[in-house]
């Protein structure tokens, strides 16, 4: 056996044992006699000290160089006092070494591995195995390791089963593209990567399981974000005989004993808050608010409705709203400040954003001060509680975008004013989703989540009357303004959840092909079943503080969609393409010899 222990476990505890150590060349420093190696492994770094007075060990370290692979079998010795490190873990002690050997060479690395040194994401994720080397990022590695043993711990021991369902499955598409696999067998037909065993998990609950659970890959053919990527990780759960409130209170107590467990103190609120969805719109014109911090916005248009400036009026006669955000202690923003937060709103949609600040002294300085009455001017500040030093920032235009104008605007201001304290944990439950939403362009009913979720008893009238006030039973986990996790109630017979189906514009003979596995399986005393779809990615970004969702997987594509490592995606042999009955288009021909 090449080692009995790892470099970082020595203690003081250990000196005079004779241990054997293998790992990687983390440091090297020599002294013209004494060569001082830094060695590395899995679980920290030692100093090993190498003396001429042991030529063939000595020789062994003259020659090594950093990341070279080397095994050591030495004697722990403490420190003296004068050399203790305690930046280090094993800083109190040093191993003399008896036996040293090269296990392997290594050329240069393309880039430091044993300092946090910015570098290249390409080059990164090229020479991934590399990268994890790097203490740093090992590190987030392993704390989703233990992140995850603590959920599968906590779920095992309330009575959950876990269960790996196919990654092979049927398509039906919802939301984003499948990414599908050609069947050999099956010329011309295909498999389908899940998005989410969603269908799966609701037929574990029929077949009597009652509590399930499995850390699921899921994949969506859609295009790479800071936050998302195409195949992702999530906690997949699903309970028998439970509402709403069984559902949200087992996910915040695991939750809680996470935030507990792994990021203590940085908890912002628990209970989690629960928020109405029309309440989240009409505050933060977001369904995922960042509550991290105020920045709300202010219904003003009472205030302005008689208003001679017509961008107000106007916007208000035609049904839409004027909304102010209050930005306390900002009166003096620069005009360069200002044109920028109006780019950011103009991405919202917003033809421009109104500012009025209000300075010392009674000073009011707005570009629409003219237009507006002392009274107006009062309203305004009444309604948004503006004092002296602080600045109002208004969109008024049609509902849609004045929420994501205002949304995006509050977002920026979050990053500049430096209001996005990483070390918070600012969870909240958001309920009260709208079951279906209007798609005009295609003349139907859709899904605002998925159609599987169920609806509240009291507006079943309204499905043949009124689709788009029916509330599902839907609630979304969010965290730091990112949705975290979402599940529902589901519709547990086949009668309801054949008519929402044909609110969606299915016909029979489409909920058959596309959804008859869970229409038959309901009809079997299905019991009243709910769960939630939880990404692990995304609450490694928020317990580590990364925007980048990258940085917590171990090897993920670059931000292209590409993986440099594996050089993926890549041409295959033509004949592969034959067995498949697969033909490249011309178009995708030409791409190939570009």
């Amino acid at each position: 056996m090449l080692k009995d222990t790892y470099c970082g476990d020595l203690r003081p505890a250990d000196a005079g044992r004779t241990v054997r150590l293998a790992g990687w060349v983390h440091r090297r420093r020599d002294h013209g006699g004494l060569i001082f190696l830094d060695l590395r492994d899995s679980h920290g770094v030692v100093q090993v000290v190498f003396n001429p007075d042991e030529p063939e060990s000595h020789a062994v370290a003259h020659r090594a160089r950093t990341e070279w692979c080397l095994a050591v079998e030495g004697v722990v010795r403490e420190r003296l006092p004068e050399t203790v490190n305690l930046n280090m873990t094993t800083g109190q002690v040093e191993v003399t070494p008896l036996r040293a050997a090269v296990v392997n060479e290594s050329p240069t690395p393309p880039f430091y591995v044993n300092e946090p040194v910015e570098v290249d994401e390409q080059l990164r994720l090229a020479y991934r195995y590399l990268d994890l080397r790097r203490p740093e990022v090992a590190a987030v590695i392993r704390l989703r390791h233990e992140v995850v043993r603590f959920i599968r711990d906590f779920l095992s021991a309330r009575g959950f089963v876990e269960i790996e369902t196919p990654t092979l499955i049927k398509s039906t598409p919802e939301g984003a593209r499948d990414f599908l696999v050609p069947a050999r067998t099956k010329p011309g037909q295909f498999f389908a990567l899940p998005q989410s065993p969603q269908i799966l998990k609701e037929l574990l609950m029929v077949a009597g399981f009652e509590k399930y659970f499995q850390l699921a890959r899921c994949y969506r053919d859609e295009d790479f974000r800071a936050n998302r990527v195409a195949e992702h990780t999530q906690l997949d759960l699903e309970m028998s005989f439970v509402d709403e409130a069984d559902v949200m209170a087992l996910v915040e107590e695991l939750y809680t004993g996470i935030a507990n467990e792994f990021a203590p103190g940085r908890l912002a609120a628990s209970p989690f808050p629960v928020l109405d969805y029309a309440d989240c719109m009409a505050r933060y014109g977001v369904d995922r608010p960042d509550l991290r911090y105020g920045l709300e916005f202010v219904d003003v248009g009472e205030a302005v409705r008689s208003s001679a400036f017509q961008v107000f009026a106007g916007a208000l006669a035609a049904g839409g709203e004027v909304k102010a955000i209050r930005v306390p202690g900002q009166a003096s923003m620069t005009r360069r400040e200002i044109d920028e937060l109006t780019a950011v709103a103009r991405g919202g949609g917003a033809k421009g954003l109104a500012t009025i600040a209000f300075l010392a002294g009674g000073e009011v300085r707005s570009p629409i001060a003219k237009f507006l009455t002392d009274e107006e001017m009062s309203g305004l500040r009444a309604r948004t509680g503006a004092g002296e030093g602080d600045l109002l920032l208004l969109v008024a235009d049609g509902p849609a975008v004045v929420a994501q104008s205002l949304y995006l605007v509050r977002d920026e201001l979050g990053t500049r004013l430096g209001l996005k304290d990483a070390d918070v944990l600012s969870f909240a439950w958001v309920t009260g989703f709208p079951l279906l939403e209007w798609r005009p362009e295609e003349g139907r009913w859709d899904a605002t989540h998925n159609p599987f979720s169920g609806f509240v008893e009291r507006d079943r009238p309204l499905l043949d009357s009124d689709p788009e006030r029916v509330v599902a039973r839907q609630y979304d986990l969010t965290l730091n303004g990112s949705e975290v996790g979402g599940g529902s109630v589901r519709l547990n017979n086949r009668a309801d959840q054949e008519k929402v189906l044909g609110l969606m514009g299915y016909t029979r003979a489409q909920m058959e092909e596309r959804f008859g596995v869970i229409l038959r399986a309901l009809e079997y005393g299905a019991p009243p079943m709910g769960g939630v779809g939880a990404g692990i990615d995304r609450l490694l970004m928020s317990l580590t503080g990364t925007e980048n969702i990258r940085d917590v997987i171990a090897f993920p594509k670059a931000s292209s969609g590409l993986d440099p490592l594996m050089g993926a995606p890549s041409p295959v042999d033509p004949e592969q393409l034959r067995e498949l009955g697969l033909e490249l288009s011309p178009a995708a021909r030409a791409a190939l010899e570009d």
